[in-house]
């Protein structure tokens, strides 16, 4: 799904574990799309949620309250949030706002699926 600058991807890549893609910016613009492919990574077996930000160009405090907000809805269905791609800057902005102690951070796509369990 696109919207202005920013394309969201998903995929399942098992049973239990989805991955959403974003390519360009994360605003407060991207809700819709950001929740809309939620929404089609999570089912019912879904129990990991990977966040792909290798793509990722921008992100303002409107898109660190929708990843708080995506969190929100992930815990609330007894699922994991895990990421990995982020730029060393953004690494710093998850661990000032602690988004790290609550969102799996990991090096790239293999560690973050290993900590999955795919």
């Amino acid at each position: 799904m696109t919207s202005g600058t920013t394309t969201i991807e998903v995929r399942r890549l098992s049973p239990s574990t989805s991955a959403i893609a974003i390519t360009g910016d994360i605003t407060s613009a991207t809700e819709a799309p950001l929740m809309d492919a939620y929404g089609r990574a999570s089912d019912d077996a879904t129990r990991s949620i990977v966040l792909d930000f290798s793509g990722l160009d921008y992100m303002n405090s409107g898109g660190i309250g929708l990843l708080v907000t995506l969190l929100v809805r992930v815990q609330r269905q007894g699922q994991r949030l895990l990421a990995f791609g982020l730029s060393e800057h953004y690494r710093q902005i998850f661990e000032l706002t602690r988004l790290d102690d609550a969102i799996g951070i990991h090096g790239s796509e293999a560690a973050a699926l290993a900590a999955a369990g795919v």
